[in-house]
């Protein structure tokens, strides 16, 4: 068992005594680092305050868009949070469309959501950020067009699915996916995992969302990495301790995560 990173987790989401014994755990899950994504102005504050009290919270500062959108005060404050704090954080993050309650509310205005997005895809180019992605399906080609007006190649579409030309765009593009323990019983995942380059896939958990199968029941933690670590290896033949090492390079350079 090599070291990991977790390259997307809602820290901020677990309660604190959570928090305290993930953070415990770290060393002997052999989990080195956890990029904390954000879900709106106080979850960003509140990760970069866990940041300053143990090194190895990455912050990143987004809005996740499945949710009203931000007040124009609240976008107000991020901006200068993000100028504040951008020699602090990671990323851009997570950020994107809101697929999921659009499918629920199928007249949602989506203009505004991909306006606020783009503000965000302009702020990474501008800072030479990367960004962690919220955007799946049809969502994936109007946000590929987002990051190709902008230059902005450092993006990661976490816990992607989409249609294979959409894919290919992606691999074409340089950008990253990041794989979550359902790769461990779902086909659509185990699929895309065979045909994205591995030089192109970081792991992660999106804790604390839970997942199914062996981990039913279980909290979602950050030494569930390597089971997907194994997973990948079995369904690309490639041998366990190369995965480790590639997988691992990847996101230390992606989040230019500095010895």
């Amino acid at each position: 068992m090599r070291a990991v990173i977790d390259a997307h987790i809602h820290l901020d989401m677990y309660t604190k005594q959570e928090q305290q014994r993930i953070l415990q755990d770290l060393d002997d899950a052999n989990v080195e680092a956890l990029i904390c994504v954000s879900n709106h102005l106080q979850s960003a504050q509140r990760l970069l305050e866990i940041g300053k009290e143990d090194v190895r919270v990455k912050p990143a500062i987004g809005y996740h868009p499945e949710q009203e959108l931000p007040t124009e005060e609240e976008q107000a404050a991020l901006w200068e949070l993000i100028d504040q704090e951008q020699h602090r954080f990671m990323a851009i993050g997570e950020v994107g469309l809101p697929y999921y309650m659009r499918k629920e509310n199928p007249a949602l205005d989506l203009s505004a959501y991909v306006d606020l997005l783009e503000r965000f895809i302009r702020k990474a180019a501008q800072l030479n950020k990367p960004i962690v992605l919220h955007a799946v399906y049809e969502d994936a080609p109007v946000v590929c067009d987002l990051l190709e007006k902008y230059q902005v190649k450092k993006a990661n579409f976490h816990w992607f699915k989409g249609d294979k030309q959409t894919v290919e765009r992606m691999i074409k593009n340089g950008y990253y996916i990041s794989i979550t323990p359902d790769c461990m019983y779902e086909s659509e995942i185990q699929q895309l995992i065979s045909a994205y380059p591995l030089e192109q896939i970081m792991v992660e958990t999106d804790g604390p969302w839970p997942f199914e199968g062996e981990f039913q029941g279980r909290p979602t933690h950050p030494h569930m990495l390597h089971r997907i670590v194994e997973k990948i290896a079995y369904l690309k033949k490639i041998d366990e301790g190369q995965v480790y090492s590639q997988l691992y390079r990847n996101t230390k350079e992606f989040y230019n995560l500095i010895d």
